[in-house]
């Protein structure tokens, strides 16, 4: 085959896609931008810019943007403040910042994909019950070929999971990952769009030859039977069965304890929540009923009855979960291994972890990165510690916590 020349060098290297990030450490606003430029100054221009700093940053964050982008180029701006950060630093070794002040900076290239930012303010949501043209104005596009979805919300926003609803809704084929910024006390809001600092959600939509497949770890292991709801109103549990037998959750939960560890039963004490039947088959684990972890947020000692943070129906199928850190590593693993098979290899990956993850879950640093870094070598990871973390289940988008939910961008064609 003849040589290419120069041009046909450059103009196929300008067409393939690149991913360069930066991570930097520092309790000024000026320093870190500073050092996010050294890094990414000579990246050329890039398609999407995504910008997670932590929360310390709060009351400078409407110079953030600004600084970025009088030194950097990109077509588009997407972020958000984080309880931490994640990301990639110099060495090419990506890292979760908890305690520190940082900022993470991703610079995005993706050839042949269509990108629409959109900014959804807090005032009235479109009728869930309605048709989804409304939906669609507001965000200000059609769902034809729309296959992914970053979504940022401010945690001021009001009915967060009614949003997520709606936008699942008016669009059914979007792989949706993303989580709930950092609260604050000053005057503005937590989500980053282009120039300007917002409350509400921001987001873009992915369509095209570059979108998202998501990893959601929920870091809880199932304790004793599943078990199906008998009587239920609103978010309250009042009876289950196994089989012909019916008692109340806690009489469930009582016969339970009686099989675990003294270390389970400890756990039981502080860490316990109950998965919520959404399906009887999981895309993460075939053949397996999918659970939605929910918090126990309530227990009625007169009747038994439990209080849980997900309206329930009769029917359904319940499973108390315990929340572990080693059960949470395995789960990781496990999809993780399972991301690592597919054929497309991933071109970066963002990471949305909740605040009660990091070294408090796992007992280590990177508990979260770690594994990933060993099934994708040299893989870019970006991304923030959230006060929600938003991913699918069992082909629904939830507002979930204690997890991680991950976005690997990978090829689409």
């Amino acid at each position: 085959m003849a040589a290419l020349s120069l041009l046909e060098r450059l103009t196929r290297r300008h067409d393939e896609a690149w991913c360069r990030t930066a991570l930097v450490q520092g309790t000024g606003l000026q320093e870190v931008v500073d050092g996010v430029v050294r890094e990414l100054g000579r990246c050329g221009a890039a398609d999407l810019a995504l910008v997670f700093a932590s929360s310390s940053f709060a009351s400078d964050l409407p110079r953030l943007l600004p600084l970025l982008q009088q030194r950097l180029r990109a077509d588009h701006w997407l972020g958000c403040l984080g309880g931490g950060v994640v990301g990639t630093a110099a060495d090419g070794v990506p890292h979760e910042i908890e305690q520190d002040s940082a900022l993470s900076v991703t610079l995005l290239h993706l050839p042949g994909t269509s990108l629409h930012p959109f900014a959804l303010g807090s005032e009235a949501l479109p009728d869930l019950d309605g048709p989804a043209e409304p939906w669609l104005q507001q965000v200000g596009s059609a769902s034809t070929g729309v296959h992914s979805m970053l979504l940022l919300v401010d945690p001021t926003c009001p009915a967060i999971n009614d949003l997520i609803s709606g936008l699942d809704y008016a669009y059914p084929d979007a792989v949706k990952v993303g989580g709930l910024a950092a609260a604050h006390s000053a005057p503005h809001g937590s989500v980053l769009l282009d120039g300007e600092v917002l409350q509400g959600a921001v987001g873009c939509l992915m369509s095209g030859s570059w979108g998202f497949d998501a990893v959601v770890a929920q870091g809880c292991k199932p304790i004793g039977p599943i078990l199906e709801v008998e009587q239920a109103q609103r978010n309250v549990v009042l009876q289950v069965s196994e089989g012909q037998r019916r008692r109340s959750p806690v009489a469930a939960l009582q016969a339970i304890l009686s099989d675990l560890s003294p270390e389970e039963r400890e756990q039981v004490r502080h860490s316990l929540f109950l998965g919520v039947g959404q399906s009887s088959f999981s895309l993460q684990h075939p053949g397996a009923p999918a659970f939605l972890v929910r918090n126990l947020i309530g227990v009625d000692p007169r009747n038994g009855a439990v209080a849980v943070g997900e309206r329930m129906r009769v029917g359904q199928q319940v499973q108390f979960q315990l929340r572990d850190g080693q059960a949470s590593h395995s789960e990781l693993c496990q999809l993780l291994d399972a991301q690592a098979q597919r054929q497309s290899a991933p071109l970066a990956a963002l990471l949305f972890a909740c605040l009660g993850r990091g070294q408090g879950l796992h007992g280590r640093a990177d508990g979260d990165v770690g594994p990933c870094r060993e099934r994708f070598a040299q893989l870019p990871i970006a991304g923030a510690f959230c006060q929600g973390e938003i991913g699918p289940v069992a082909g629904s988008t939830h507002l979930h916590g204690y997890t991680a939910s991950w976005g690997f961008v990978v090829s689409k064609g």
